[in-house]
């Protein structure tokens, strides 16, 4: 049982940290909305979104004003689209994103999620209509974020499905060019996907899940940091197992905040609550940032021998503390490291010492993969593929969940600067160390199978 005084104990507490439940995201399921004729599909998915979403962003604001916590977006995630598109064109792929986006903005929906195609063991023509209307269905919105999932655990790792989203994102990024290729950071490629992630541009309401849902991420990157530096103040030469404990504390208090956001939001839609999840989500402002963590770790180069360990500790830990504080934990869970979207993670990758091959290996042990990813605008659809593929790797082997969100600038080269703005920064060009070398391999396609472990049964 969550008590109240306990949470305004934590809310006082923090109030000056930068604590946000960064979003709490309603989950809708449209597959009754399916239909053969176009035009009524598109109908059906505009009434139930905006019947079932009218009173979201209302009972998010009641609730934050209530207990004095900024709920800082109020996202939409819906069952995979590629479901509504079988026997459906292209066409009307694009219809249906456009749709999906007019819906969300009436309902007043910063982002929503599950434009999306679970492809890890081959396609079919929804999938298809869906991967190929990805161009011109993310240039002409603004809230849709599209997923696709190429690999699970279970099912090894589908290389035609790696290479024909490489291919998409390089068409997205020419269809947004005059935006410096930002449709990409729209669309994410997993492996393992969480059917339950409130996090954009992942978020999708998977089969199994509720009609309907509230799903929290709750992010406190800045609550973790100054309890990191309260420790140190008072305990200079803290081990690093100390620095773990006073993490896992912290992460417990979040995390039962975000739990009672996410309920009392649920309460208000009469639906059910779904999960808390525990990632540390960043944003550009100073004071709210992950890499600022392991800075006041020691770590004090990002990308410098250690940094792995530190990234290993920081996430084991916020995964303590919040399984402890709750039996609703979902989604990705961690912690993020989406460059563009923390300074200090954009600032490393700028002085060279945080590089793409570093950020492979962090990805081995955190949240997600690697996310928000700048890339020369000559970057091959095969070194693309070859990115995805490497990731996708590590997450099937490793059982868990990895993802790449990679946006290839049209004209840019390595070391030129780029700035979306907002929640998505700004951040410098990288690239692999050898971005070519890797084509035959990639151009085999075909299936990579599940590794031994994936035979559990």
């Amino acid at each position: 049982m969550i008590h109240q005084h306990s949470i305004l104990d934590t809310l006082r507490m923090v109030e000056r940290e930068n604590l946000d439940v960064r979003t709490v995201t309603l989950g809708i399921n449209l597959n009754a909305c399916a239909d053969r004729d176009p035009a009524r599909l598109l109908n059906n998915v505009r009434a139930r979104i905006l019947a079932i979403a009218k009173n979201h962003v209302p009972f998010c604001d009641e609730v934050s004003a209530k207990y004095g916590l900024p709920i800082t977006n109020k996202r939409i995630a819906i069952s995979p689209a590629s479901t509504l598109l079988e026997g459906h064109s292209v066409e009307t792929a694009v219809k249906l994103c456009q749709t999906l986006d007019a819906a969300a903005g009436e309902a007043g929906i910063d982002l929503l999620g599950g434009f999306s195609a679970l492809c890890h063991k081959g396609f079919t023509s929804g999938e298809r209509a869906l991967l190929d209307a990805l161009p011109e269905a993310l240039a002409t919105t603004r809230r849709v974020c599209a997923s696709i999932n190429v690999g699970t655990t279970k099912a090894g790792l589908n290389v035609d499905a790696a290479r024909l989203a490489s291919q998409r994102i390089l068409d997205t990024a020419a269809a947004t060019a005059e935006q410096q290729g930002f449709g990409c950071a729209k669309i994410v490629v997993f492996a393992n996907i969480p059917e339950d992630n409130p996090f954009m541009a992942g978020a999708l309401l998977g089969v199994g899940e509720p009609e309907c849902v509230i799903n929290v991420g709750v992010s406190g990157p800045g609550v973790i940091k100054r309890a990191v530096d309260r420790l140190l103040s008072r305990r200079p030469n803290a081990t690093l197992d100390e620095i773990a404990e006073e993490i896992k504390h912290t992460a417990y208090r979040v995390t039962r905040t975000g739990e009672l956001i996410g309920r009392e939001v649920a309460q208000r839609h009469n639906i059910p609550f779904g999960v808390v999840d525990l990632s540390l989500a960043p944003t550009p402002r100073v004071g709210d940032s992950i890499g600022e963590i392991y800075q006041a770790m020691g770590v004090e180069n990002i990308g410098a021998p250690g940094t792995t360990a530190a990234v290993m500790l920081l996430n084991d830990a916020v995964k303590k503390g919040g399984a402890f504080a709750s039996s609703s934990v979902g989604g990705l869970s961690g912690a993020f490291i989406p460059v563009m979207e923390d300074h200090a993670l954009a600032k490393a990758v700028e002085r060279g010492t945080l590089t793409l091959e570093k950020l492979e290996a962090m990805t081995a042990v955190c949240s997600v993969g690697l996310d928000m990813i700048l890339l020369p605008g000559d970057t091959s659809a095969e070194t693309l593929a070859g990115i995805i593929m490497d990731e996708a790797a590590i997450g099937i082997s490793s059982r868990k969940t990895t993802g790449v969100r990679a946006i290839p600038v049209p004209g840019a080269k390595c070391g030129d600067f780029v700035n979306f703005g907002g929640l998505f920064g700004s951040g410098t060009i990288t690239a692999p160390a050898s971005p070519t070398g890797s084509e035959i391999f990639v151009r085999r396609g075909g299936h990579i199978p599940a590794p031994l472990h994936s035979l559990l049964n």
